[in-house]
């Protein structure tokens, strides 16, 4: 039974649990937001609830792993029971293939030696999950009058960045992370280019180079600094962008 009757918006988060996710969502019930906090493991989704509603905001956890279609579908069915609708959906959940290590110390992402099965496991999840997610609930989010869509992708998605010859990103070889956030952001202009009559806006944000466990730790951003733009996108109003690629400074190159 539909239990939101108010204009609040809902929003579904994958992989908040922890790092830019949890930010996201709790920057987002900061604003007035009803969201929900997907994570595959239900303990920890529901810690990372409770912790947002013990600050006054509105969280409910969901299990979601988004590499299973049914556990999508699932939650999708869950959402329209509870809701009847969604705002927001941001693609957060992501994984290196590198465990917590710090892109420099990657080496089972150098292409000549990488492991082909690492290279599945990453796009299952990062491009694959995506896909599973999004399809599930677009029924949802074509119920909203404004829905919006954000993709987490990352500056090393960007060929151009990346083809810079002795640029920061030419000296981190990846075959796995770069590439599948950088299919990630083909897949966003395909989502934005299908959806853009329905007033569906869909862009990739890249939150920079933040402390969270998929680096081990090393990045220099805090998981709010990096959540910043995601939840800029996250709540544009009916004349802001689709189909793009942006950092907290504004556009990045492909």
């Amino acid at each position: 039974m539909n239990e939101h009757t108010s204009q609040q918006k809902v929003a579904l988060i994958t992989g908040a649990n922890k790092g830019i996710g949890r930010a996201v969502a709790e920057l987002l019930a900061a604003r007035q937001v009803t969201v929900l906090v997907g994570a595959r493991d239900a303990r920890r989704g529901e810690e990372a609830a409770a912790a947002i509603r013990a600050t006054g905001g509105d969280a409910h956890a969901l299990e979601l792993d988004v590499t299973d279609p049914s556990a999508a579908q699932a939650a999708a069915s869950w959402i329209d029971d509870r809701f009847g609708r969604l705002d927001v959906l941001v693609n957060n959940a992501g994984i290196t293939g590198s465990g917590q290590a710090a892109p420099q110390d990657a080496l089972d992402r150098v292409p000549s030696a990488v492991d082909v099965e690492l290279v599945r496991e990453v796009f299952e999840t990062n491009v694959f999950g995506v896909i599973h997610v999004t399809n599930a609930v677009l029924p949802l989010l074509r119920r909203s009058p404004a829905a919006r869509i954000v993709n987490l992708s990352s500056h090393a998605a960007s060929l151009a960045l990346t083809a810079e010859v002795d640029g920061p990103l030419s000296g981190l070889p990846s075959a796995a992370y770069s590439p599948s956030k950088a299919a990630l952001n083909a897949l966003t202009l395909q989502y934005a280019n299908e959806l853009r009559k329905e007033n569906i806006l869909v862009n990739a944000a890249a939150p920079g180079y933040v402390d969270t466990d998929i680096n081990g730790h090393s990045g220099f951003l805090t998981p709010a600094q990096g959540a910043a733009v995601v939840v800029r996108l996250a709540t544009l109003g009916e004349d802001g962008p689709t189909g793009g690629f942006f950092s907290e400074d504004g556009p990045l190159p492909w």
